[in-house]
Formats: structure tokens, sequence, C-alpha cells
């Protein structure tokens, strides 16, 4: 372990945008932490920027605007910014970054480097996790590029495999070949996905596990070596390999398996001495057999159900934990309570194969009341751009049990109301009342069979929706006379 210098962060500068931006900016002002916000030309409207206490554009294409770290660092020395929070996605897992931070005198809000490069590389973090005593899967042990020598590998694995760009992460590059005579030309389209997105082609290969539950650990470490868990998550219901809907705790998680995941968890990033907050990624087969998928070295998407169930705030945690401090709890103190939902609120047409949809926001009615948590930077006459993820925001609820948990989300979801363009808060009303959901039975390829059943593309549901939508205009109409 490095010495530790303890730093008082006065000032941050927030490397994002949206959502994450907004919710960073409250970590700092419950804090006393000044916020700096960064906007791209598309973003000059963003709610973020007028909560910020300053805020800069970056101007040129927007995309760059967030990902071009060489004038985010500039503007942070100019800006008197002691430090740098990432967010996720963007810049958040990208090692040069951070070691860019450290290299200019300013702290990065994330862990060390080396373990953001250990971890982005697919490859190596299999290999570190097996030698720390992780189950892993059968698959290759480096990255591969030759299509023809690729095929026999996955051959002798035996089908169905799934490939993974070796150097990303978040869905992308991925491809589940169930017969050898679909795998080159997966193969090709996977590599093609990877060079666009993470511009590495190289991919590797893992057996498949059907009908797997994906359950992720959350791990916090400060750099005094204590490393503590905040539960687990179920991130099963997916959408080509994104994830949809995230639940803490698992509903159906056998008390053994999951103590057996708390603990590999825990002793892993120990061993490896990491630092700040983490997640490590699991596949759990019909046997309760554990295999290891990844580890994401940032805050998640799906925090916030983790932060219900423990009330502990993690991107406070980060900016402490970044300041030098040392954990302010031991793990028997943390308290679980009750089951928290995060339904991801994307700008898509569920009824036209969820292409990404945009436009301006006409209508806009958020749900509220008690245990219910809406994490977003949408607003009425906010007009989503289609340079970005299209994830609107996150509607996250609450209660003391499952059942309970579950009639907070249909109630949350009827209150929810956007107009201007598609959403899928549409999906989510159905999977809410889908029999499989309610009992926790969630694998997977939970969507792939249910979204067929439920109705999308029929002319009925887009009825119903319609004349839906057509009552809450006309409430909102007597509203504004009252």
């Amino acid at each position: 372990m490095n010495s530790i210098t303890k730093r008082k962060i006065s000032k941050i500068l927030i490397a994002n945008r949206g959502e994450i931006a907004l919710r960073v900016i409250r970590a700092c002002k419950e804090m006393d932490i000044v916020s700096v916000a960064i906007f791209s030309e598309v973003d000059v409207e963003g709610v973020w920027i007028k909560k910020a206490d300053e805020c800069y554009p970056m101007m040129g294409d927007p995309m760059q605007a967030y990902l071009n770290y060489d004038p985010i660092i500039a503007l942070a020395k100019k800006a008197s910014c002691d430090a740098i929070h990432p967010g996720y996605g963007f810049l958040s897992e990208n090692a040069e970054f951070a070691q860019a931070c450290e290299d200019n005198g300013i702290i990065f809000i994330g862990p060390k480097p080396e373990h953001i490069a250990l971890f982005g590389d697919k490859m190596a973090s299999k290999i570190a996790m097996k030698r720390v005593g992780v189950p892993i899967l059968e698959g290759t042990d480096e990255p591969i590029t030759n299509k023809k020598e690729a095929a026999k590998i996955a051959g002798e694995i035996g089908f169905p495999v799934i490939l993974k760009a070796a150097f990303g992460g978040g869905g992308r590059g991925m491809r589940i070949v169930r017969k050898a005579d679909e795998f080159e030309g997966l193969f090709d389209s996977a590599t093609q996905e990877a060079i666009k997105y993470f511009k590495k082609g190289e991919m590797f290969i893992e057996k498949y596990v059907e009908n797997s539950r994906h359950i992720e650990v959350q791990i916090i470490a400060d750099q005094h070596g204590n490393v503590l868990h905040l539960g687990e998550r179920d991130c099963s219901i997916q959408r080509r390999h994104q994830k949809v809907i995230e639940i803490a705790p698992s509903p159906r998680l056998s008390s053994e398996v999951r103590k057996e995941l708390l603990r590999i968890s825990t002793k892993a990033m120990f061993k490896l001495g990491y630092e700040s907050v983490g997640t490590i990624e699991f596949l759990v087969d019909d046997n309760d057999n554990i295999f290891f998928i990844e580890v994401n070295t940032r805050v998640q998407v799906e925090h916030p159900v983790t932060e219900l169930i423990s009330g502990i705030d993690i991107v406070q945690e980060m900016i402490e934990i970044a300041e030098g401090e040392k954990l302010k709890f031991l793990q028997e103190e943390i308290q679980f309570r009750g089951y928290a939902i995060e339904f991801r609120i994307n700008a898509e047409n569920p009824n036209n194969n969820f292409m990404p949809s945009s436009g301006t926001i006409t209508s806009y009615l958020t749900p509220g009341g008690p245990g219910v948590r809406l994490d977003t930077s949408a607003y009425a006459g906010y007009t989503m751009p289609t340079n970005y993820d299209s994830m609107l925001g996150k509607l996250i609820v609450w209660a003391m049990d499952w059942e309970g948990a579950v009639k907070k989300a249909k109630r949350a979801l009827d209150e929810y109301y956007i107009d201007g363009f598609p959403t899928n808060i549409i999906l989510h009303r159905e999977i809410v009342k889908d029999k499989d959901f309610i009992d926790g039975y969630l694998t997977t390829n939970y969507l792939d069979k249910k979204v067929e059943l439920f109705n999308l593309n029929s002319e009925k549901s887009a009825k119903e929706e319609e004349e839906r939508m057509s009552a809450l205009m006309n409430f909102i109409e007597r509203l504004k006379l009252n």
C-alpha cells in the first residue's frame, strides 16, 4: 500500500453530463464542495448546468466534448479544481485520463489508474481474478483476432459460446453463438462493433450459460486497506446485453449463494489492493454455480438501488475515499432494509424495435410519493439530443418487501408521463404486470422470451397508450384552468 496523504477537496469538475452530472452536483452541495459543470454545444439547456456552481462550454464535436481529456484537465486547472469526478461512461474507465489527472496534480475520484487498466482488459482481469480464487468461465486466456482460429476454439469449448470485446463493456461487441455455422458472421459483426466503440477489435470467447442470472456485488474500499460490500444487485433483465431493470437485493438468490458472492468479492478486491467503489459482476446458473464476468471501476448507473437498501451515499463515499479518509463504518454496521427496483427510462420506441427516439418533451408528469426516487435531468421543454446514449433517467422505488416494491413500481410507472417522443415506459408497465417478474423469476433471457408476449407492437397497445395520453392531457388542461 502506498503512503496516504489526506487532501481536502474543495472544488470538483464533473467530466460528464445528464443525470449523473446532476447526481454528483447534489453530493457536492451536501459536502460544501464547489461544483463545476461542463457542457457541449448541444447541451446548452442541460439542467445540470443551472444547478452547478460554475459551468463552462466545451466547443467542437458534441461527443468529444466529454471524451477529449486534455481540454478538460486544462479547464480544471484554470478553474482551480482540486479533483475531477468522471461519473459513468465517457472517461470514467480510461486509465490514461486517471493518470493524466494525477500527473497534473488533480485528484481523480475513482480507482487507481493501474486498477482501471487491469479491469479494462477483460482477459487480464479474468486471469487476475482466477489467481485470487474467483471462479471463472471456461474460455480463451488471450485476446484473439484470427477468425478461423477463434472458430476452432469455440468448437472445442462447445456451443453455445459468447463473444466479448476484450477491451470493451456495456454490452457492446458481444454476440451469442449457438451454432458453428453462425460463428464467422457473428465474429465479424462483434469485431466491427468493438472497433467502432473501443478502437480495438480483439475478442475473447467464453462458454455461454443459458438461463443464468446476472448478479453483481457493490464494493467500497478506502486507501487504508478496508474493503466492504454493500450487498448485491440483480441485473438479469437485459436487452441486447444492456441492463433495463436493476434490483437490490436479488429476489430469489439463496442465502448460501449470496454469502459466497459477497465473500469472494471482498476477498478478491482486498488481495488486489483495490480502492474506491467498484462492481464485481457474475453469472449464476441453474445449479447455483458462480462465474465471474467483469469488474466495473466506476459508479454504476444502478447505484441508487444499493443506496436505498443500505442508506449509504455512494457518491459521497467516493469523494471521501479520494480525500484519503477511512471508511466511517464496519461491515456489521451496515443494515440492509427492504427491496429497491430501478427502471432505466430510455428515449426509444418499443413499437419500432426499440429504435432510439428524439425530440422535445411537450408535456411531462413525474411520479412521487413515499418510496419513489427519480434521477433525471429531463423536464418539460427539454430537447433530447441524438449524440449520446438514449437514457433519459432512472425511476427507482423502495419498499420493505418485494411485493410492496412491485406494487409501488406499478403505481409510480402509471404516474410517469412523457409526451413529445416515444419512451420505453410502456415496456416497464408490461414487465411489472408479468407473473414471472412478480414472482421474482428473472434470467438474462427474460426479455428475449417476453417481449413478443407483451404485444408492444399491437394496434391495441398503441391505442391504449394514445387514450391514456389524451386523458392525461385533458387533466393537465383542467389544472391550468384552475
